[in-house]
């Protein structure tokens, strides 16, 4: 087609006419050049297409050759006789060296002078301290806290210090969202002991009153240092403080308390 240099005259050309021009012969040829690559594009397109289609079947035959192989092998197993497995109990380290708690035990806080009763709950995050009144101000430019300990009449503490004005240095804010709106609460750092364990805690302050522990602990404290046996309570005697009852007067303030739900 290329090849051909002359002109052929049309039907209703006259024979007679004039050769074509260079010009014209250029111009002729680009023409047929765009129609021969616009119908090969189509035909290249048209082939990838097809091309992908292929690689897609032929990649869901390998997809279902596997299934099929590992069912195959699922079923031999199976089929086969159970392997016996024999292990042998250990004393894992990492729970040999933790401290045993209750769902309910006694803390203390030796910077407050007081016993108090504490809900284990591993469901919580945070520590929490039944705290009313709080009231925040400054000392030294940094954030502090004023508070009394949240208590109902019933609860087990040191006289000394029912109504007694507690300041503590804020670590943080934390924000809660409840069904009630958003509230923002004071986290403070405080000494607690706990039969052998005596840690500063991290404890939010929020009234518990409505609740029947004043103390909550939650995973921050429990994370690598204690386990928890819901089964049992008050496994640790009570800390004893001036001005407080002795320890073994303990066992008539455990034999009121409710087996309550978890507290948060």
């Amino acid at each position: 087609m290329l090849t051909g240099c002359a002109w052929l005259p049309q039907a209703d050309e006259d024979v007679d006419a004039k050769p074509a021009t260079r010009a014209q012969l250029e111009e002729r040829f680009m023409q047929l050049e765009t129609t021969v690559m616009s119908q090969c594009g189509g035909q290249q397109e048209q082939f990838a297409r097809q091309q992908q289609r292929l690689d897609r079947v032929t990649a869901d035959l390998g997809e279902i050759g596997s299934l099929l192989r590992g069912l195959q092998s699922g079923l031999a197993q199976a089929n086969s006789e159970p392997e016996q497995v024999t292990r042998e109990c250990t004393n894992d380290a990492s729970v040999s060296n933790k401290s045993l708690l209750g769902r309910s035990e006694w803390i203390g806080l030796p910077s407050v002078g007081t016993y108090l009763k504490a809900r284990i709950d591993s469901g919580a995050t945070t520590s929490s301290l039944s705290a009313t009144e709080i009231t925040r101000f400054e000392r030294d430019g940094e954030d502090w806290v004023r508070f009394k300990l949240g208590l109902n009449d019933d609860d087990s503490v040191v006289d000394g210090v029912r109504g007694e004005w507690i300041e503590a240095p804020v670590d943080r804010r934390v924000r809660i969202i409840q069904a009630s709106g958003e509230d923002s609460r004071p986290v403070i750092s405080l000494m607690m002991t706990l039969g052998p364990l005596r840690e500063t805690v991290q404890f939010t302050l929020n009234d518990r009153t409505h609740l029947d522990h004043p103390v909550l602990l939650g995973r921050r404290f429990l994370l690598d240092i204690a386990i928890i046996d819901v089964a049992e309570q008050y496994l640790h005697e009570r800390p004893e403080f001036p001005g407080g009852r002795p320890a073994a007067d303990a066992g008539a303030d455990e034999a009121t308390d409710a087996d309550a739900q978890p507290e948060g």
